[in-house]
């Protein structure tokens, strides 16, 4: 419960807040406004059918799994926990909705489902799984230098494309995902190409009536309950096909005092309106209210004190008190596609929009670094400092594209359209009386910062898939890339001055691939493409931003594989060469800081993943990386990026039967840029066991039961995943570790 100090606070925050975005918000009880949109080859639900066959030709497309995996009649395809498709044309991993379902706590976040694949780093989150905020990274490539997607969607937040892993997208909405490691075709639309793309896809309709009530149980108190209605076709309504799940999560957390609610609503809904012709109205949203320090992690006087799992207390002198430290963030994410054909072209067209509203209050320091003592109180006094944060943006698209199938080839062309609108503040707060703080020297003095944003920008893209002969494809494209970011603060980031600014960006990024096809279990492929990186806002947290003016940062990738599928055996292996150019630099000092494009990266390694069919129900499966990320100037591995990865897992599924005993490791790291030695981090390893069952037929009315126990950090492992530096000094550095192990039981039935 929020002390009633604490909701003082919040609502003279709010009256002191300028007037928040207007919303347009498209959700499950907003009217959809149609526009027409059309289609590729086919319908846009395939990712949950992965226990036969799935496909895809663009990570663009809401159908995207369609290709991605051929297996005709084979044991091992639906077994495989990742996997590539023998169409690939650059390294991939295929996550099916069965291992999802299977493997995977419902309780999790998508960073938990994506940290399977190989090259894939972190994804632990630190309350326990998908109780607090984790990222991923890939290839030594940081959240907010790769696209995620949703049903071809890319989202992110507005200062840079940087992602919440417990908002919008909780794992037991997602019906599949695709990672796909490297800049992909010119089709692969995103504001971070750059470092590759994490793709998720939604739920299949189901073509049968279904009514599913489900909940979870689990270690710290969590429990989770929900249910799914899925109508089946509707004959009387033109044989569409609709879905509804909501469901709700509680939990004490295992971190102190960090307690986590979260809603979440999804709502999907196909029909065919002609023969060629099809509809899709998507909508999701998630609400999470939850107890946790604004900047993560502990220092290690604090784990000597009070234990790894430290985060709040319940002392109102303190700045880490629970009830000064809490948020509240809602999103919603809503699309309407419609599908066609026209005089022999195929045409499509995605409207959507999204929003993200966090409003986060905090205590000024967790780390202790800074001491109580307020300038709102009387001189010399201790009351605890803090502040109210706030970023809400909207961001309204619309990705059309033509595909038309000649003897030759496929052609593809289209265009994607965005803009964003975005309010952020922060404000300094007194706890200790309820009042703003006049922390500042200058006026507004309780105001850090107070600023608006925008961004409009288009992509339109073109390419040939060019059947070169009957077993090689080779596909050239491009595509142009215009963004224009503006901002307008009354009290800018950084400086406290009025800002009013922007910058264009530009590039054009060429492609090509191959891919060849040895016999019908085997093929290799080829890439060489440009990747790119849109230079965050932070650019304008400068006395005179158009002083700066950097290009989009660059990647030209070179990349070789194969791919071999046969019935007992999945094999994929892949060597990559990345050139990081046009990285960004500065000069200056203070707030007259100049931005400019110096040096960059070199991204290199090896990638393998198989799966193989022992028999008799049980599977093998192992996958591992080789990662180097050196800048040019120190030859050092850059922070945050693992050196290497692995996983190793046995399987088992028969009979209604069903489990996982699944290893990921991830290899060394640092912390900092040019200090190895002070910040390296070693290697970790986390393993998570799962057991299943379901009963098929239980009754006349019920169709089936599930019940499944999952154990996370089998083994306990409780080391450090993260750290924070300080700038007042190593004691006040903040480490993050692996939650100790957890369990959880559910169980859901379909009527």
């Amino acid at each position: 419960m929020m002390s009633r100090k604490s909701q003082q606070i919040k609502q003279q925050s709010q009256q002191q807040s300028r007037p928040q975005l207007t919303r347009k918000r498209m959700s499950a009880q907003v009217v959809f406004a149609i526009t027409l949109m059309v289609a590729h080859h086919a319908q846009a639900q395939s990712m949950t059918k992965t226990d036969s066959s799935v496909e895809s030709d663009s990570a663009l497309d809401a159908e995207a799994i369609k290709s991605r995996v051929v297996i005709s009649g084979s044991s091992v395809g639906n077994r495989a926990p990742v996997q590539s498709s023998l169409k690939a044309t650059q390294p991939q991993s295929i996550i099916t909705a069965t291992f999802i379902e299977q493997s995977v706590t419902d309780l999790a976040d998508f960073n938990t489902v994506a940290r399977i694949a190989p090259s894939v780093g972190s994804g632990v989150s630190a309350n326990g799984p998908g109780l607090a905020e984790s990222k991923v990274t890939l290839r030594g490539f940081q959240d907010g230098e790769y696209n995620m997607t949703y049903d071809g969607i890319p989202f992110g937040d507005t200062n840079n494309p940087t992602h919440h892993s417990t908002s919008y997208f909780p794992a037991r909405i997602i019906g599949g995902m695709v990672i796909e490691r490297g800049p992909g075709n010119a089709s692969n639309l995103g504001q971070a190409t750059f470092g590759g793309s994490i793709n998720l896809f939604s739920k299949e309709l189901s073509a049968d009536f279904n009514f599913t009530p489900y909940s979870t149980f689990g270690s710290w108190n969590t429990r989770m309950y929900g249910a799914q209605i899925d109508s089946g076709m509707l004959s009387n309504f033109g044989n569409a096909q609709m879905m509804f799940n909501a469901s709700r999560l509680t939990s004490d957390g295992y971190l102190t005092y960090s307690s986590v609610t979260e809603d979440n609503y999804q709502f999907k809904f196909q029909r065919n309106l002609a023969q060629d012709t099809v509809l899709t109205v998507f909508s999701t949203y998630n609400k999470i209210n939850s107890y946790v320090p604004d900047k993560g992690g502990v220092t290690l006087n604090q784990v000597a004190q009070f234990g790894k799992n430290y985060a709040l207390n319940n002392d109102p002198t303190s700045q880490n008190y629970y009830g000064y430290n809490f948020n509240y963030k809602t999103t919603d994410f809503d699309y309407i596609r419609l599908q066609s054909k026209l005089a022999g072209w195929n045409i499509d067209n995605t409207l959507y929009t999204y929003s993200y509203n966090n409003d986060t209050y905090s205590g000024q320091d967790a780390s202790g670094a800074t001491a109580n003592g307020t300038k709102a109180g009387a001189a010399g006094n201790k009351n605890v400092p803090g502040y109210n944060k706030l970023n809400a943006y909207r961001v309204n698209g619309d990705i059309f594209k033509v595909t038309n199938q000649f003897d030759a080839g496929l052609l593809r062309a289209g265009v994607w359209l965005e803009s964003s609108n975005t309010n952020r503040h922060t404000y300094d707060l007194d706890w200790t009386l309820g009042v703003p703080n006049p922390k500042e020297s200058t006026a507004p003095k309780s105001v850090s910062y107070e600023q608006r944003s925008s961004w409009k920008q288009y992509q339109p893209f073109v390419e040939f898939e060019w059947n070169a002969a009957p077993d090689l494809t080779i596909t050239p494209g491009v595509k142009y890339m215009h963004f224009k970011r503006e901002i307008d603060a009354s009290v800018n980031q950084g400086t406290r001055i009025a800002t009013n600014a922007e910058q264009t960006y530009t590039s054009t990024l060429p492609f090509l691939t191959a891919n060849y096809s040895v016999n019908k279990e085997w093929s290799a492929y080829a890439q060489i493409a440009k990747g790119f990186l849109v230079p965050d806002l932070s650019m304008f947290y400068v006395n005179n931003p158009n002083l700066s003016t950097p290009k989009a940062q660059t990647s030209t990738n070179y990349q070789l594989g194969t791919v071999h599928q046969s019935r007992n055996l999945t094999l994929d292996a892949d060597i990559y060469y990345i050139d990081f150019d046009n990285k960004i630099a500065s000069t200056g000092s203070g707030n007259d800081l100049v931005y400019y494009n110096q040096g960059g990266v070199v991204y290199k390694g090896i990638e393998a993943a198989a799966t193989y069919y022992i028999g008799s129900g049980f599977s093998v499966h192992a996958n591992a990386s080789l990662n180097s990320a050196k800048a040019k100037d120190t030859g050092l591995q850059v922070a945050k990026a693992p050196e290497s990865t692995s996983a190793f897992g046995l399987l088992y599924k028969a009979n209604g039967l069903y489990g996982s005993l699944i290893a990921k490791n991830v290899g060394t790291q640092y912390a900092k840029d040019g200090e190895p030695a002070a910040y390296k981090i070693p290697s970790y390893l986390t393993t998570d066991l799962t057991i299943g069952y379901r009963w098929k037929a239980v009754g006349s009315l019920v169709k089936n039961v599930k019940a499944q126990l999952g154990i996370n950090n089998l083994f306990d492992q409780q080391d450090v995943t993260a750290v924070s530096a300080n700038s007042k000094g190593v004691a006040f550095d903040q480490y993050t570790f692996q939650p100790a192990r957890s369990w959880s039981l559910s169980v859901s039935a379909d009527f």
